[in-house]
């Protein structure tokens, strides 16, 4: 009895494990077919059309001409005419110095002065006694010679009288410190009662004009021959005239209303960074940008018959970029291509790799593997 049933169990055991087996193997098969299946993935079509791109560069910002402000005498703050950031015109008060010295210098050089005429006069009078006395060989003319050189001495006195009182008065005008250009005050680092001279580290402050600003950027020597060989001209200069107008990005991210220019180009390249200075003019009649700020310079370009292909149909390995491209059957094949280093938009700029009319798979790639077979609506209808 106990014998039978052993035997009854092993042969539901058996039993079991080869439906196991066959319900196993037929998944597989399943699993198999439905991956050997084509998979739906969307695709385009390539196409040369006109592209438009553009490449940014950091810079920073300076008005036309920045002039420091600093005192030509030694003296105190006495009144301080405008505030930090004020516009201010061209001969406008900007700061008072009080030097009494210099006034006391032309007190002093005006009585010198009428001295030394007192003493022009005196010797003129010696000269025309001695004359007639010289005619009628009264006296030698060594009396007469001797006038003349007195004579001679007090002129040179009485110029050199009024030399001093002429540099006094200088001396005097600079205490009165007026503004050599319309343009926009900096910071003023002294206070009335300062003692402020020619020798001092810091300005009395620094005049902007700011009419048009000047924003300088750098290229590095390649950016430079791609540049050199981009754009039509025989020499820079002309370069620079076939240069499209340029943008500027502000440090808020908007694009200021006004287009620049690119004026100049640095003779030499930079041994220490590569790189080779430009600058870009534009106009600021409103005032909103200010001298020492910074911005970014954007030059656009057009591309005609340009090939693009979105970014999300790339996917990078070992530092080279690919995509995939169907061919008439319906075979993915893994395409290497290269690509213009300037931004598109969410498109890439081909170079080589692939051309137009080639059809290429557009979303999913991360999924693919070379040599898979897709299918797609596009595909089916051709």
């Amino acid at each position: 009895m106990l014998l039978l049933i052993s035997r009854f169990q092993t042969l539901i055991i058996t039993t079991a494990t080869l439906l196991t087996i066959f319900s196993c193997g037929n998944g597989n098969e399943q699993d198999q077919n439905s991956a050997e299946q084509p998979q739906d993935y969307p695709v385009m079509t390539l196409k040369s059309q006109t592209a438009n791109v553009h490449s940014d560069y950091p810079a920073s910002l300076q008005g036309v001409k920045n002039i420091e402000i600093r005192p030509k005498v030694e003296g105190f703050i006495e009144q301080i005419f405008i505030d930090e950031g004020a516009a201010v015109k061209k001969g406008q008060l900007l700061f008072k110095i009080h030097a009494p010295q210099y006034e006391q210098e032309m007190r002093t050089a005006g009585a010198s002065i009428k001295s030394a005429e007192a003493e022009v006069g005196s010797a003129k009078m010696q000269v025309r006694k001695v004359a007639p006395l010289v005619e009628e060989e009264i006296i030698s003319e060594y009396e007469l010679e001797a006038a003349n050189f007195s004579l001679q001495n007090k002129e040179a006195m009485l110029a050199q009288a009024k030399a001093s009182l002429a540099n006094a008065r200088s001396n005097l005008g600079y205490t009165t410190i007026r503004s050599p250009v319309d343009g926009v005050a900096g910071g003023i680092p002294f206070k009335t009662g300062s003692l402020v001279s020619s020798a001092s580290l810091e300005p009395l402050t620094t005049i902007s004009e700011i009419s048009e600003i000047y924003a300088y950027f750098s290229f590095n020597e390649k950016q430079f021959l791609d540049f050199s060989t981009s754009f039509t001209g025989k020499n820079i200069a002309e370069k620079l005239k076939h240069l499209p107008p340029v943008s500027l990005i502000l440090s808020n991210s908007t694009e200021y209303e006004e287009k620049g220019r690119i004026t100049t180009v640095n003779g030499l390249i930079n041994p220490e960074t590569g790189s080779v200075n430009f600058r870009a003019t534009f106009p600021n009649s409103s005032g909103l940008i200010r001298s020492g700020g910074s911005a970014i310079v954007r030059i656009h370009r057009q591309l005609p018959d340009a090939i693009q292909v979105p970014q999300k149909a790339t996917y990078e390995m070992q530092g080279k970029r690919f995509v995939y491209v169907v061919d008439a059957s319906g075979t993915a094949k893994s395409t290497k291509i290269s690509i213009l280093d300037i931004p598109s938009g969410d498109s890439f700029i081909v170079l080589d790799g692939v051309k137009a009319g080639d059809i290429i798979i557009s979303e999913g790639v991360g999924s693919l593997k070379d040599g898979m077979k897709i299918k797609s609506p596009t595909l089916s209808n051709k």
